[in-house]
């Protein structure tokens, strides 16, 4: 197996200037580069992660705490933080949470306990245990999709967070529905304590504002976040005196669930009940008929929150930050609307609501 020696023997320069080239702690005129690099190739030559390690303290690996398996949103996410990790030189290290604030701690430890140089989480409703273990270790960590109230001693927030939009796209989805005459909107809302389900409960209670209809909490129900809670949830809101003609989803579990509690009831999208869901997801234009939804730039999110990691493990003191990606309306037909699929960033309220059907 080659050394780092033979690579420098084969360049014609020194180990220090090899290891310069292959870890990038000093500038290196570009044809020294070059030669090392094709020194490297040549000879097959592939760095020795752990020696490394034990000399700089880092194993140039992330920690990534989210639950990829529960939720197929974040397989998504997943993506973009691997290929993104992957592009900076990380390897990656992947535990899942459950959702569950007692395995998120243990998880987060464990993944903490194989040295990784920072971490990608996305927390539980209770992220209590995770906060004090990541502030008393002080580890480097970035939260994703999910915000949490953690503020630093300046008032602004303590850990890096990467998210998307949620309230003003959930408003969105209101106040189109609105526009297509209906008056009793119900909202299947996630598991409370999460940041995303009160930013897209405050979104559907601005859109009723908007369009000038009043807020009922009978019209509010939770599912949970998952496919079974939104079952559960859309049967609760089929089952009141006078139930909702239309319905918002809260995420791509739970739009699951309401399609199976509708279909157990033997009722038809748009025909007995219009839908809108938050999450876009690959076969949701393949439905019959075909789901409106907020796309949320999962893929970018993952990749955002890894560049911001990078960031933090290079300037460990700059201040914290959130930083908000926008999400897209994908125009389809289960909101009643006819087949004109399209697709926008930014769709104009209705101007006018027009009378119930």
């Amino acid at each position: 197996m080659a050394t780092m020696a033979d690579v420098a023997r084969s360049a014609g320069v020194s180990v220090a200037t090899v290891s310069h080239v292959l870890n990038g702690t000093r500038p290196v005129l570009p044809h020294t580069r070059q030669a090392v690099l094709d020194a490297v190739e040549e000879l097959g030559y592939t760095t020795n992660t752990l020696a490394r390690s034990l000399v700089t303290s880092r194993t140039r690996s992330i920690g990534l705490a989210v639950s990829a398996i529960s939720n197929p949103y974040f397989t998504e996410i997943l993506q973009g933080v691997e290929a993104s990790a992957l592009e900076h030189g990380y390897s990656l290290l992947i535990a899942d949470p459950h959702d569950d604030p007692e395995h998120e701690r243990k998880v987060v430890q464990l993944l903490h306990e194989r040295r990784v140089d920072g971490m990608i989480v996305a927390p539980s409703a209770d992220p209590r245990g995770l906060l004090a273990y990541l502030g008393r270790h002080d580890v480097p960590a970035v939260f994703l999709d999910r915000l949490v109230d953690a503020p630093a001693a300046d008032g602004g927030p303590r850990f890096d967070q990467v998210c998307a939009d949620n309230a003003e796209p959930t408003s969105r989805l209101v106040t189109h529905l609105a526009g297509l005459g209906h008056r009793r909107i119900g909202l299947v809302a996630g598991r409370p304590g999460l940041s995303s389900t009160s930013e897209r409960i405050t979104g559907y209670r601005s859109g009723l504002a908007f369009a000038g209809l009043p807020y009922d909490e009978r019209l509010l129900a939770h599912g949970d976040s998952e496919s079974a809670g939104g079952e559960q949830a859309t049967a609760a809101l089929l089952s009141l005196a006078v139930p909702p003609t239309a319905l918002v989803t809260g995420n791509n579990a739970m739009t699951i669930g309401t399609l199976r509690a509708l279909r157990a009831r033997g009722l038809s999208v748009p025909g007995d009940i219009a839908l809108c869901c938050f999450d876009d997801f690959a076969w949701a234009d393949l439905f019959s008929p075909r789901l409106t939804a907020i796309a949320q730039p999962s893929k970018d999110i993952g990749a955002r929150a890894v560049r911001v990691l990078l960031e933090r493990l290079a300037e460990p003191d700059r201040p914290a930050r959130t930083v908000r990606l926008p999400s897209a309306f994908v125009h389809r037909t289960s909101c009643g609307c006819p087949e004109e699929p399209t697709r926008s960033e930014h769709p104009e309220r209705p101007q006018q609501a027009q009378q119930p059907q």
